[in-house]
């Protein structure tokens, strides 16, 4: 495909964004950026946390992971299922009940100050990794098959995309966000259903044949039932509903979509219903990673070193036109989906937990929504360096990164807020940041020796499980016997 044609691709898309942004930007204030005004219907927020969810990790790593990895992400996946029904049955009462903007208010008014701001600056630290990573993943196609064809540096690739998003969240922030989502949620399933009717038609498939080479191959095995794997089936399962709850449930731009629903029942129709679609979706994902080896292997393809690229290069060189736009549009979509909705959290979490806007009595609309603007342009800019960054020292599978460190800086945030809804115990506010802080380091070094010290056992995503639990007993050694009730 033509570098023009994907480039105009680009633009067309954004330009459907911004028509979007425009029309929910209208009469908005900071209400409206922070909240939505509460009115969103649960199935819009609910299709388009979707795409939410996905991102351009799976999008793109997942295909590819089933290269070595076979089927056994779906494991993951069905754990899922246990910790979306956690979020709905526990943590969105209690969001709903308290009215928060922010989900980490809660650790105010359980812990105190320091408590508080430590969980909000670990899930700045979590998101801030998170969307760089998955917005790296996508922008390098673009730099791959387009900017290197001009010889345009990645600088000034990654400066406009982050520049397009910055613009178009600006003023509507989660409104926007809520609406655009339905748009990448359509694309992203799209070109993936694009792709596989191609590969279905060239290589003469029947449903049931497609099937059979599917469930045949090397790629379908989802069990793995070496307990010292770190893709053994229990891990997985148990892993997957952990990060259900941290990624989602204590994530401030999953919640945030989440909270702009018009009531706690509608909040709770909308978990359930996006978590039970994720379960074919990611299935559907799988097994177009699955024909993609297949197809590669018939067409004489050569598996590229990233596995990351084996979508982009298939799609985009050897499925015509169509498909490749299809592509592309659904490439992008993810790349938005990953960038705009964790820019509007970030800004969120940074202006009412870190700077205090909502407690700030004596600051004006127009004074906070200025911080709120200033903010908002900074970690733009702060994102834009860490894919910088990230470019430099990338030398693994997205996936495998994303979770691997979401371990280390969402295990804290499990640890506290476990600790706050199920114990009557309220830790000495000021040791709770040495705690979040130990944690992960203990934890990191527990997985570097594990092999010695457990007979050869790895720790894989469960390391999340640990170091959640470390927190948790490092919060019951400085804790007081009872809850101090704050005046």
């Amino acid at each position: 495909m033509h570098p023009l044609t994907i480039l105009s691709v680009f633009i067309a898309y954004s330009l459907t964004l911004f028509v979007i942004a425009a029309i929910t930007g209208r009469k908005s204030n900071n209400k409206t950026y922070f909240t939505g005004n509460r009115n969103s219907p649960w199935y819009v927020v609910a299709y388009g946390m979707i795409g939410a969810s996905l991102s351009g990790v799976t999008f793109i790593s997942i295909p590819g992971e089933v290269g070595s990895s076979g089927f056994s992400y779906m494991v993951l996946v069905l754990g899922y299922l246990l910790g979306y029904a956690f979020i709905a049955g526990v943590l969105l009462p209690v969001y709903y009940g308290r009215k928060l903007t922010s989900i980490y208010t809660f650790l105010d008014e359980r812990f105190g100050r320091v408590t508080y701001k430590t969980g909000a600056l670990f899930f700045i630290l979590s998101r801030s990794i998170g969307s760089s990573f998955r917005v790296f993943l996508v922008v390098n196609v673009l730099q791959v098959f387009v900017f290197d064809q001009w010889g345009i540096p990645f600088y000034v690739n990654v400066a406009l995309f982050i520049g397009l998003i910055l613009t178009y969240t600006f003023k509507g922030g989660i409104k926007t966000i809520v609406w655009t989502d339905t748009l990448q949620t359509t694309f992203m399933i799209a070109a993936v259903l694009v792709s596989a009717g191609i590969i279905y038609t060239e290589l003469g498939f029947t449903p049931g044949s497609m099937i059979a080479a599917i469930t045949e191959s090397n790629y379908s095995s989802m069990f793995v039932m070496d307990i010292n794997d770190k893709q053994f089936f229990l891990k997985q399962f148990l892993s997957g509903a952990f990060i259900a709850v941290v990624m989602t449930g204590l994530d401030q731009d999953m919640m945030q979509k989440n909270l702009t629903c018009r009531s706690l029942k509608d909040a709770k129709k909308n978990i359930y219903l996006m978590s039970w679609a994720l379960v074919p979706v990611n299935l559907l994902f799988l097994s177009m990673g699955a024909l993609l080896y297949i197809y590669a292997a018939q067409k004489g393809i050569q598996i590229p070193e990233r596995t990351d690229d084996l979508f982009p290069q298939i799609a985009l060189l050897h499925h015509g036109a169509f498909a490749g736009i299809v592509f592309l549009i659904g490439l992008v979509a993810a790349a938005y989906s990953s960038a705009d909705g964790s820019l509007t959290a970030l800004t969120t979490s940074f202006s009412i937990d870190i700077l205090g806007l909502e407690r700030n009595k004596n600051i004006t609309e127009k004074q906070a929504g200025l911080t709120r603007k200033v903010v908002h342009i900074g970690f733009a800019f702060l994102i834009f360096f860490m894919i910088l960054l990230f470019r430099a020292i990338n030398d693994q599978s997205v996936i495998n990164k994303l979770f691997t460190i979401a371990g280390y800086t969402y295990g804290p945030l499990l640890g506290l807020f476990s600790f706050g809804l199920f114990t009557r115990y309220k830790p000495n506010d000021k040791w709770v940041p040495v705690v979040a802080l130990l944690s992960p380091a203990l934890s990191y070094l527990l997985s570097q020796n594990s092999e010695s010290l457990l007979n050869g056992y790895k720790f894989g995503f469960e390391l999340l499980i640990i170091n959640g639990g470390i927190t948790f007993l490092g919060l019951m050694a400085i804790s007081m016997p009872r809850i101090q009730q704050r005046n």
